[in-house]
């Protein structure tokens, strides 16, 4: 049996918990720490986690809640549940499947998957294996006319979004990649490994306005953490504001995404839809996230562990917990639906457990 059909044929797992045991299981060394790790002293991906797990809910009582209704639409298409799969770089080095694999997923599962310009297949091989709605990230590693060419080569091969990612103007130095000289596999070509960040560093409020004025296709900026930006953003045309501090992977000692969500979603003031990424794990995650101001929440890890655990069939699994985890929690709740969730359901206490990468899972070494 090989090793993917192995991961296949364990997609069973009963819960978040297990899908995590069984990624750690299958990836080497490297790749983990890849995954879980984030910037020199990782205070940007603890305290993610730390935010989300401050918030406690207050519930309410004696509402309607036989029927939960999580569905809503996100540039045209509709998404079964209020979560995005965010880009990940170097996705093929935990299922060889790669993009391609969480294409199918996002597609089957009737979910909106943003497709990383570093993973592989590229972005042209995956839309033709995959046909159907799909947003396009790019890092730009070329001149004006080279992110031209490749959002309209993007446009021709049916991406329905194009996504812009402004907090890697340089490359973040993360410690456990360097202490044991790991590189990642989307850096592992020669051109790659001389990776020039200089046209992403050079990125402007001018970018913004050219893609913009030449381009039809919804526009997304990803890495706003400012109020301010959030608000020029929407005055500059962009059509969904992405707050993410990239999983404390970029600045390290940054604010947690969730503290950044609630003044972005007011300066946003509902104009256009805001998604927010960072520490975000489980189903009762989700919801804080949707009660701050957002109306979907990206989660990078949790696509990652699920496709080391199983693949496709790790990452179908583990959305559909993911779902169920959400609509508990709306239930318990007292929420029927997204609209009913806003900040009254949230209050502010103090942390049960040393915060982690893993903090969600508590039980990982219980079983």
């Amino acid at each position: 049996m090989s090793e993917q059909h192995a991961k296949q044929q364990e997609a069973t797992f009963r819960s978040l918990t297990e899908m995590v045991q069984l990624a750690q299981k299958h990836l080497e060394r490297g790749d983990w720490d890849y995954l879980v790790g984030a910037a020199d002293t990782e205070a940007s991906l603890r305290r993610n986690r730390a935010a989300v797990e401050s918030w406690v809910f207050k519930p309410r009582i004696l509402n309607d809640v036989s029927a939960v209704n999580i569905e809503s639409q996100l540039l045209g298409s509709a998404m079964r549940i209020p979560v995005v799969l965010p880009p990940i770089g170097s996705v093929q080095a935990f299922e060889a499947g790669g993009g391609i694999s969480v294409a199918r997923a996002a597609k089957d599962y009737g979910i909106l998957q943003i497709l990383s310009s570093s993973c592989s297949p590229d972005y042209e091989a995956v839309a033709q294996g995959v046909p159907g709605p799909r947003i396009y990230q790019l890092y730009l590693t070329g001149d004006q006319d080279w992110m031209d060419d490749h959002i309209r080569r993007a446009m021709d091969a049916g991406y329905t979004g194009f996504c812009l990612t402004a907090d890697t103007q340089v490359y973040s130095r993360r410690e456990r990649d360097v202490m044991k000289g790991y590189v990642p596999m989307s850096g592992r070509s020669a051109s790659a490994a001389n990776g020039d960040f200089s046209h992403q560093a050079s990125m402007t409020w001018d970018t913004i306005a050219h893609i913009k004025d030449t381009h039809d296709i919804p526009l997304i900026v990803k890495g706003v953490m400012h109020e301010d930006d959030a608000a020029r953003c929407v005055e500059a045309g962009v059509d969904v504001i992405y707050v993410s501090n990239h999983g404390g992977r970029q600045l390290d000692h940054a604010m947690a995404c969730i503290d950044a969500l609630p003044q972005v979603s007011q300066a946003v003031a509902g104009r256009v839809p805001v998604v927010v990424d960072g520490g975000f794990m489980r189903g009762a995650d989700v919801v804080k996230g949707l009660c701050l101001g957002a109306d979907f929440v990206g989660m990078g890890r949790f696509e990652g562990l699920a496709m080391a655990a199983g693949g496709y069939a790790g990452l179908m699994r583990g959305l559909k917990i993911l779902e169920q985890e959400i609509r508990i929690s709306m239930a318990l709740l007292g929420a029927p639906d997204l609209a009913s969730l806003n900040s009254s359901l949230l209050q502010r206490a103090q942390s049960l457990a040393e915060p982690s990468v893993l903090s969600a899972f508590p039980l990982l070494d219980d079983y």
